[in-house]
């Protein structure tokens, strides 16, 4: 059979290799062509646009860059269409998949909803689009199957994360090659993810280093983000602090304790048994515009959304200073807040169903095909 898959971001990337691995695993004939990076092309088949080329921030950015954003949703559809594939797979990424979807259900071809864009922390209403063009809905998070039921009465079908297959998957790393490499020393690390934008480390990776001083007895690594030079991050470092590029996990896989903005690698640091502090600070603005188009969501972090309870500390805005850092990270080093945290990140992997979450989204995507045959 033959498989359309489009993932405009890394992690789109990562969780669509690790499909089309399990989707080759139970049809040995299938054929892909894609819209992705560099994992799903070591796997198999034909790409047709990286997520490098895709990749537009921000408001200013997408104006900037409009004439190429529909020049790519219009080869995107007469590719889908020459093709002629028996699935269309989306994943994630809905500025563009929402766009296409509705064309590729006008052909009559089949399409799935891999992870879904979070429609209930803000553009709830793309839900009566989802549901007119969306064939098969498969969702990562355990609270959007009742979300998208209660709130939508929309069947959709819970599979489970695939980070737990990415991070069960790893290696650890060895330890004595890693400081070697990066010029570590041997006192215990803490990883700073300060984000991956100029602008949002800037503004958090200063007020995380501030506490560098009171912890002696720690090394302070920075987790460098793909596409940033390492030039950029030597004014922040000093005898306490290095970094290590494109070598995130590695890094955690390390670590004693983290610091994190919010997002994703949140959910990464805790499935890696990392206890961590969520740092998060923005423009006034942008978080005040925030607050009113995320609605009725009590927690930043997905680990504290998943579990539904502050299972992490979280230091928002004006919370994020030295002193809050400061307590927060010293509370998670050693003693009960530290055990609470992972007895927690247990059953966080628990609530996320556990390994095989990709065999699970094949398994459902190829019933869908063969249903209709």
């Amino acid at each position: 059979m033959k498989y359309y898959i489009i993932a405009g971001e890394a992690s789109g990337d990562l969780h669509g290799s690790n499909l089309m691995k399990e989707i080759l695993q139970q049809d040995a004939d299938a054929t892909f062509r894609f819209w992705g990076g560099d994992l799903m092309q070591k796997v198999g088949g034909t790409l047709v646009k990286h997520y490098r080329d895709l990749a537009f921030m921000g408001f200013s950015e997408v104006i900037m860059n409009l004439r190429t954003i529909f020049k790519n949703i219009a080869t995107c559809k007469k590719d889908i269409q020459s093709w002629s594939p028996d699935v269309v797979i989306f994943i994630d990424y809905p500025g563009f998949n929402l766009r296409i979807a509705p064309f590729v259900k006008s052909l009559g071809i089949k399409t799935v909803y891999y992870i879904s864009p979070q429609v209930w922390a803000w553009k709830g209403g793309r839900v009566k689009k989802i549901k007119q063009v969306i064939d098969k809905m498969l969702v990562i998070l355990p609270f959007e199957k009742d979300y998208y039921l209660n709130q939508w009465d929309y069947e959709v079908d819970f599979v489970g994360h695939p980070l737990i297959d990415a991070i069960e998957q790893r290696e650890t790393p060895d330890l004595e090659k890693f400081k070697t490499k990066w010029g570590l020393d041997n006192r215990p690390i803490i990883a700073l993810l300060p984000g991956s934008r100029k602008q949002e480390i800037n503004t958090k990776l200063p007020i995380m280093l501030s506490v560098t001083k009171n912890f002696p007895a720690y090394q302070f690594v920075i987790a460098g983000a793909p596409g940033q030079e390492r030039s950029f991050y030597q004014s922040f470092l000093n005898d306490q602090t290095r970094v290590v590029e494109n070598q995130t996990y590695n890094l955690l896989q390390l670590s004693h304790a983290a610091l994190v903005t919010s997002g994703t690698a949140t959910l990464e640091t805790a499935l890696l048994n990392v206890p961590e502090v969520v740092c998060y600070k923005g423009s006034f603005i942008s978080y005040e515009i925030g607050k009113r188009l995320v609605k009725h969501i009590q927690y930043i972090s997905l680990v504290n959304l998943i579990m539904d309870k502050e299972v992490v500390t979280e230091l928002i805005q004006r919370e994020l200073t030295h002193t809050n850092i400061q307590r927060e990270l010293n509370a998670i080093l050693e003693g009960p807040a530290r055990e609470k945290m992972l007895e927690s990140f247990a059953e966080l992997r628990q609530k996320l169903g556990g390994t095989g979450a990709s065999k699970v989204a094949a398994t459902k995507i190829i019933e869908l095909i063969t249903s209709s045959r």
